[in-house]
């Protein structure tokens, strides 16, 4: 008698306990204990503060809020590039229990308007311009057409000051903690929808505070550590995995940049003695590819976190061999599980780090399952994965029938991700069940065909799309950006360099040379956007609506 396959699930078990803190007591607590250790510096500015120096200026900001009539559960919107006072903003709020709405900085004026209404904000706190946007022009126009908004305050002008000098009311703030609860709501991000309008993940306490601290004790994080912060903190990846893992563990934040700049990142770790560093695939290829790369002292490196795509096998070779990051974690998630569900250990083999999105976090399930039935499908075999624990989110913002499309109703969380589960419980993104290409009957994993063309000497990036085909259904095609003084690569060419590496219905029939991909203001590529690039170029329209 045959025994029964394992079943693809897993959960992570953890002699830490979960937090039951609130992010203002937990912050207390880490000021309690390290209030004269670095907390925030900021390069750009010079600005730093002490982790008392920073608890002050929280709770000024804090008292200045409610002493604006902002409480618990008015939601105050931030639009503005990383800044001090993004991080002082996210802590003043969830310290009088005020849910903070995160704002995309790339975001324009329909857009605007969309969040202001749809999540009923109260107070926006936002930049009056970042790179080409005149936030203040856009605020203008939206503002008469958002009735719950009652206040916005400019960083850096008068009104801000006012708000954030204090002085601070501890009777007011300690009586606020009374009446606040780990399970409160303290935070919406919106999913960088492909179609349709955002979302708004709905994040408590508990969500964000616990995902921040074990994805920081997973970092072997001390009182210690500097975490070079150049990820946006809009998202989960800035505000969760940066700040709140740093202020749970007492580590240092520097923000090198107010957006993405390679030099500012490589500046901050050599000029801070950073030991940690995050990015997106892109952001590291970037700093790798700086003309100079080799100049810079990164031997205080140790550690760090990939993650937001799947990340390409040689550049997380090359950040472990040429950035001296040994440790460097790759963490899978989504806004939606606050964001990390699996993570790599930084005893993990270097094989793991660089072909899996490591195992399930402490105090999570995940499983794999058969998008068709929802059943658990076996280890080594492919299907959605699913995650469930203190991670998943509240809700989406006043969108139950959203709400219950990702969640089920045993509380997992469909991902939409291809996944499949090793026998150790070790996870490997395969790709998005939207981007399977399914050609003449084969379904094909892009993430198979794009890890092999990173092997190719002239490639620097690469993403493999499906574009419509008459006879097949579906073909492939990849986008592809070349090494400085390369040979453009041709069909023709890459179909040579594949030849007896890969089976002929994974080689991309078309190609495309471009200086960059469209992404999200996250790192993630926007395939969605290409597709439809590539049907225009192609002349596949005809293809395409048939």
């Amino acid at each position: 008698m045959t025994s029964p396959a394992v079943p693809s699930y897993a959960s992570g078990t953890s002699d830490v306990p979960l937090l039951g803190d609130t992010i203002g007591a937990n912050l207390d607590r880490t000021v309690a204990a390290h209030g004269d250790r670095d907390a925030l510096v900021d390069m750009p500015s010079g600005r730093r503060w002490t982790y008392r120096e920073f608890q002050a200026d929280v709770d000024a900001l804090a008292s200045g809020l409610l002493a604006r009539g902002v409480g618990k559960g008015d939601r105050v919107g931030i639009w503005a590039p990383n800044c001090p006072e993004w991080t002082l903003t996210q802590y003043a709020t969830a310290k009088i229990g005020a849910i903070l709405v995160n704002i995309n900085p790339a975001y324009r004026a329909h857009e605007l308007e969309y969040v202001l209404g749809q999540a009923g904000i109260r107070m926006l706190v936002s930049a009056e311009r970042f790179k080409s946007s005149d936030y203040v022009a856009m605020i203008d126009e939206v503002r008469p057409r958002c009735s719950a908004l009652s206040d916005v305050v400019y960083i850096g002008s008068d009104d801000w000051k006012s708000l954030a000098s204090g002085p601070a009311d501890p009777a007011k703030l300690a009586a606020c903690e009374r009446e606040l609860s780990a399970d409160d709501p303290i935070n919406i991000q919106y999913t960088s929808g492909t179609t349709g309008f955002p979302k708004g993940a709905t994040l408590s306490h508990h969500n964000i505070l616990n995902n921040g601290f074990f994805v920081g004790e997973l970092c072997k994080y001390t009182e210690a550590d500097r975490i070079c912060i150049p990820v946006p903190f809009y998202h989960c990846f800035g505000m969760v995995m940066g700040n709140l893992a740093a202020t749970t563990h007492g580590c240092c934040m520097v923000i090198p940049a107010p957006g993405f700049d390679p030099k500012a990142s490589l500046d901050a770790v050599q000029a801070e003695g950073c030991t940690s560093l995050y990015g997106v695939p892109t952001m590291f290829i970037a700093e790798l590819a700086e003309p100079t790369f080799a100049d810079y002292d990164l031997s205080t490196l140790r550690t760090g976190i990939m993650a937001g795509s799947p990340c390409p096998v040689e550049v997380m070779k090359q950040v472990i061999e040429r950035m001296g990051m040994t440790e460097v974690s790759i963490c899978y998630g989504m806004t939606e599980t606050s964001p990390v569900s699996t993570q790599t250990r930084a005893d993990d083999s270097i094989e793991r780090r660089v072909s899996t999105v490591g195992r399930v976090g402490p105090h999570l399930e995940v499983k794999v399952v058969d998008p068709a039935t929802g059943l658990t499908v076996p280890r080594g075999e492919p299907g959605e994965l699913c995650t469930r624990g203190y991670s998943v989110m509240l809700g989406y913002w006043e969108q139950q029938d959203k709400t219950d499309e990702a969640i089920d109703k045993a509380r997992w969380m469909h991902t939409g991700d291809l996944a499949v589960m090793d026998d150790e419980g070790y996870v490997t993104i395969t790709g998005r069940i939207k981007d399977m290409v399914i050609r003449g009957g084969e379904n094909i994993y892009p993430r198979e065909i794009e890890e092999f063309l990173y092997t190719h000497p002239d490639i620097l990036d690469a993403q493999v799309i499906g574009v419509p085909d008459a006879k097949y259904g579906e073909e492939l095609m990849a986008w592809v950006r070349m090494r400085e003084g390369a040979e453009p690569l041709t069909a023709d060419t890459l179909r040579q360099f594949c030849e007896g590496k890969l089976a002929h219905y994974k080689v991309p029939r078309y190609v495309h040379v471009v200086d960059e991909f469209p992404m999200t203001v996250t790192g993630k590529v926007r395939k969605v956007e290409m597709r439809e690039t590539a049907v225009e170029l192609l002349g596949l329209k005809q293809q395409a609506t048939t």
